[in-house]
């Protein structure tokens, strides 16, 4: 039985969002312009939405959408006053905007929809930073994060994937800073604080975007370049160099790129996520600034949502694979053409190792790619278990079928279904038509079906191998049992990934003092590298090793994305000791956390809490 709201559903129906209140069926958006101006003061965004759409049920008199602790000062359609209240309240879903027709509108098939309002400083999707928070330290910056059911917390919208929009936006800010969108972005705008956009391909919701602050703009290919603060400048150049040729890479493997400049915005660390794909300028973390481009996977991915997520998208949040798992093959594909064969079977296998990790944690009924049960939250419901698990569903299609034959396919797919959102059963006919029927008695339906809605693998599932992480691994267990000596450990030779692999593949029993003179030789404690340091913490925080705990709490505050961060207080919380302390250390750095971040640590600290 699905819970949503004040309403209990007795069946699933698999193709309706259950996370928007919009009455899509009735109504729908085809554009949404916006005039809002950026207050830093008030931590608000201030101004109107209009919204152009289109009656679709000519029986239907409320328009229904939705928002999140959205101050509403007035609604207008096609010129006249209407009447609006909030309908329902959910604690996931935010307030349902119910906004009655006025007199005179029965019959009219086309209204503008014009919305005054303001934002709360509590909006999940806003970011607000003081200046000591930033780069340069001197002006404050705000960004946004609308995934998944986040733009509905600054934009009163339809907050579904199953309705795509144009849009354009008029944003006002201070005169000394720059605003950028998920949109067109001029490289040689003015600063003047009038800034104007216009997104002409059709986008789902939680693909809007905005950022303001002391943003500037350095080309690194011909439809390349990064936005970021002065100070972070010089290294991301440097780090995101091979961007252009990924972009001409992924071209070749999938069709054209169809959203004119693919550009990267470098955040501050309070970013929560690694990457955001948003359209024309994807939101990079600073964490992958490792100086030495081994964790350039990420951009990797972030482009290949151009095909597989921003071109064709889930419908509804439990087709979410269709985005995660399908951009994870791509972009280990990519990762293979750039940098090798051996680099992309590690992270492969790092990849696997997480699947194994998330089928542990992850409910069954979750398990599935395409889940047949409920969804919670979609932020958290499969963990990141769609993004390993649907990478090695394709994997194991391209081995079957070959690349010469999945690799059409692939882009066929996309073409057929562009600027389109889509289920996961039109993926599953589609590829019984377009694949499976044409090559038969390689792979059926119902072997591709076990994939979609039953939990774990299937007993085929492919296995990823990398010499180089094996002997990582082979490596941890000598040293373990005084076989190795650390000096005869080559780990200044690997890649990172072959030091997070060393990492994880410790054994169990290990004393303080080996610990110490791994810390002393390799400096894990203070690497540079943000993956590095995520699994050396994990360690030191799940085994107690003290000596440890003022670098790992440096490393708390030193990032905000929830990848890096949250697994560390877990392994603190789960000791058996440190519970306190991980509250403490929580508190101490939640300042500089993005709503998001905080939303996916503090309710788990405090369930552990009571469980302990």
């Amino acid at each position: 039985m699905l819970q949503t709201g004040n309403a209990e559903k007795e069946t699933w129906d698999l193709g309706h969002d259950y996370f928007s209140f919009a009455n899509t069926e009735q109504f729908v958006t085809d554009h949404l312009q916006l005039d809002l101006a950026v207050d830093f003061d008030r931590t608000e965004l201030r101004g109107m939405a209009v919204l152009k759409m289109r009656r679709l049920d000519t029986a239907a008199t409320d328009i229904i959408l939705d928002t999140r602790d959205l101050h509403i000062d007035g609604v207008l359609v096609n010129g006249s006053e209407a009447s609006f209240e909030y309908a329902q309240t959910d604690p996931v879903l935010g307030q349902a905007l119910k906004i009655t027709l006025p007199a005179g509108l029965q019959d009219q098939t086309n209204l503008r929809v014009k919305i005054h309002y303001q934002t709360d400083p509590r909006a999940s999707a806003l970011q607000w930073l003081p200046p000591e928070l930033t780069a340069g330290g001197k002006h404050p910056f705000m960004f946004s994060q609308s995934q998944s059911i986040h733009a509905r917390s600054w934009v009163p919208l339809q907050d579904t994937p199953a309705v795509r929009i144009t849009y354009g936006a008029t944003i006002h800010t201070p005169p000394d800073l720059l605003a950028v969108m998920s949109a067109d972005n001029d490289p040689q705008t003015p600063r003047n604080g009038e800034y104007q956009f216009t997104m002409p391909q059709p986008i789902p919701s939680y693909l809007l975007a905005i950022a303001v602050g002391n943003i500037y703009f350095s080309p690194i290919g011909e439809r390349t370049g990064i936005y970021t603060e002065p100070e972070l400048m010089d290294a991301s150049t440097f780090e995101f160099a091979s961007t252009q040729q990924m972009l001409e890479t992924a071209e070749s493997m999938y069709g054209p790129y169809q959203w004119g400049r693919y550009d990267l915005l470098i955040l501050p660390p309070s970013f929560p996520f690694g990457g955001m794909e948003n359209p024309r300028l994807s939101f990079i973390t600073p964490s992958v600034l490792a100086g030495d481009q081994s964790l350039v996977s990420l951009i990797a991915h972030e482009l290949a949502h151009s095909w597989s997520g921003n071109l064709v998208s889930n419908k509804t949040w439990r087709d979410i694979w269709l985005n995660e798992g399908t951009t994870s093959y791509l972009d280990s594909r990519l990762m293979e053409v750039l940098f090798g064969k051996d680099r992309a079977d590690e992270e492969r296998v790092l990849s696997y190792r997480e699947l194994q990790q998330g089928l542990e944690e992850v409910s069954p009924a979750m398990q599935a790619l395409a889940p047949r049960d409920k969804l919670d939250d979609p932020d958290e419901s499969q963990g990141s278990l769609h993004y390993h698990k649907g990478q090695l569903f394709l994997q194991h299609m391209e081995t079957i079928f070959g690349r010469e034959v999945f690799d059409p396919f692939l882009a066929a797919y996309f073409k057929h279904f562009e600027f389109q959102s889509i289920s996961s059963e039109q993926f599953l006919d589609y590829l019984d038509q377009n694949l499976l029927l044409k090559h038969p008695g390689k792979f059926s339906r119902a072997q591709a079906e076990e994939w979609l809605y039953q939990p774990g693998l299937p007993a085929d599932a492919p296995v990823p191998h990398s010499a180089t992480l094996d002997q990582a691994a082979r490596l941890a267990t000598r040293w373990a049992t005084g076989e190795t000596a650390v000096q005869d450990i080559p780990l200044t030779d690997w890649s990172p990934q072959a030091t997070v692999h060393f990492i994880n593949s410790l054994p169990v029993e290990l004393t303080d003092a080996q610990l110490g003179e791994l810390d002393t030789n390799f400096g894990f404690s203070q690497s540079r590298n943000a993956e590095v340091g995520r699994a050396w913490f994990i360690q030191v925080a799940a085994r107690r090793y003290q000596p440890a705990y003022q670098a790992m709490e440096q490393h708390l505050n030193r990032y905000g994305r929830t990848r890096l961060v949250k697994p560390v207080y877990l392994a603190l919380a789960k000791n058996g000791k440190d519970a306190d302390l991980a509250d403490e250390l929580f508190a101490a750095a939640r300042s500089k956390y993005h709503p998001l971040t905080i939303i996916a640590i503090e309710p788990t600290l405090a369930a552990l809490k009571k469980e302990n």
